[in-house]
């Protein structure tokens, strides 16, 4: 229970009224748990879920903050390992990632090669049919068993996170935080420049502070991502549907309005 006998997971009543579809109850209340921590450790009165940075390192963030001084908070929840050791890559590991891709357009080479030649013996052999020749077929699911090979590679890379070590990244906040319960992250897994918080909320690992240069302009950005956050999560709250033509409100709300 949070201070003042309240539950810390965002519940109102039976609804959890900021609470993503496709967001598990665990992470849900690790965000709320987070969002309390902020606000009531580090005295930040501007908090966002789910917040959309500007910049070379920007990107979607579980919760920003602004606090004290002008200092900026950005907290990353991990409700288990296998979410965490997915961010937790480094710029070497994503390195020795793309050394795999040569060795891999060489073989790709090399079986498109080999069934351009086995197509030619096929229709050597034959004038109609040619493709049921087993020297064919096997070249033909070698070299589509390569380009699925090639796909898959292209996805991985593409989908690699090495958000935690990020320098980019690490630029656009004074401190950095990982959210998660209690035991899931070893401090020996911690990766540097980051700190760990658990659910009850303490802070377990503090992060340390870093030489951010700011000017009005990143804190006015930073501020109007948050805005734009509580905005989008009210309206979800509230039924409103994002589509590709705009926001789609809920029919019945003038008539509720109406009838207060």
């Amino acid at each position: 229970m949070a201070a003042g006998g309240h539950e810390r997971d965002g519940k109102k009543g039976d609804k959890q009224v900021f609470k993503r579809g496709n967001e598990s109850g665990l992470t849900y209340q690790l965000k709320w748990a987070a969002w309390e921590w902020l606000y009531s450790v580090r005295r930040c009165r501007c908090i966002g879920f789910e917040v959309k940075l500007e910049g070379p390192g920007g990107r979607v963030v579980d919760l920003a903050a602004v606090g004290p001084g002008n200092a900026i908070y950005i907290v990353e929840v991990k409700a288990s390992r296998g979410d965490f050791a997915r961010d937790n890559h480094t710029l070497n590991d994503l390195e020795a990632l793309k050394e795999l891709n040569e060795p891999l357009l060489r073989r790709g080479r090399l079986a498109r090669r080999t069934l351009t030649q086995a197509a030619k013996f096929a229709q050597a052999e034959k004038d109609q049919g040619w493709e049921s020749e087993p020297s064919y077929q096997l070249a033909l699911a070698d070299y589509e068993r390569l380009r699925h090979e090639e796909q898959i590679y292209r996805e991985r890379v593409a989908t690699y996170s090495v958000k935690f070590h990020d320098p980019r990244f690490l630029a656009i906040a004074d401190y950095h935080y990982i959210m998660a319960p209690q035991g899931l992250v070893p401090r020996k897994a911690m990766p540097p420049d980051w700190g760990l918080l658990n659910e009850t909320p303490a802070e377990l690992i503090p992060a340390p502070r870093k030489d951010v240069r700011k000017n009005g302009g990143i804190i006015s950005n930073v501020l109007r991502a948050i805005a734009r956050s509580g905005s989008t999560s009210m309206m979800r709250a509230q039924g409103v549907l994002f589509t590709e033509d705009g926001a789609v409100f809920p029919q019945d709300t003038a008539g509720e309005e109406g009838n207060v």
